[in-house]
């Protein structure tokens, strides 16, 4: 978006600004027809891999380090086809986004993974209770995340816990 701002010589203040500015630069890349996944998460190893996975399924990865920046993202762009959130990242949790989300309209239709080191059934149920619609608990294999974003891509609303899964 830097780059058409820059040259375009465009303020970028409103949120509908920057969504057109978003979505042409998509256009040109083309990357226009390519799902969406927003991942925030403040570990970069934990990205890297929500990253690497996402893209090898093809989809269009837009990656944050905070709470705070995935609510700026979200307040800007609700042309995504599912989150991946960190149960902990700093300044917003990822149950408070997933809060949020369900607030707006726009955003409500998007589909979340929770993701958490954290251990215990009450992350689980406010996970769910946010919103959610599936958990999974860290360590994961590879293929449990592969499975955890067909699943939110499918948008199938039916909660899932893939803590137990290994296959």
């Amino acid at each position: 978006m830097r780059n058409l701002n820059r040259h375009a010589g465009i303020r970028h203040d409103s949120p509908k600004i920057q969504h057109s500015l978003a979505m042409m630069e998509l256009a040109l890349a083309g990357d226009l027809d390519r799902p969406r996944v927003l991942v925030a998460d403040d570990d970069p190893l934990t990205s890297e891999l929500l990253t690497s996975i996402a893209e090898k399924e093809g989809y269009k990865v837009v990656s944050v380090a905070d709470g705070r920046e995935a609510y700026r993202v979200l307040k800007s762009d609700a042309d995504f086809n599912a989150a991946v959130f960190n149960m902990t990242i700093p300044h917003l949790k990822g149950v408070d986004i997933v809060r949020f989300m369900k607030t707006e309209k726009r955003l409500m239709r998007i589909p979340v993974v929770i993701v958490t080191g954290e251990r215990g059934l009450r992350l689980i149920a406010d996970s769910f209770a946010a919103g959610a619609m599936l958990f999974l608990p860290k360590p994961f294999t590879t293929d449990q995340l592969q499975r955890a974003v067909r699943i939110a891509m499918s948008s199938s609303k039916a909660p899932m816990n893939f803590s137990e899964q290994t296959n």
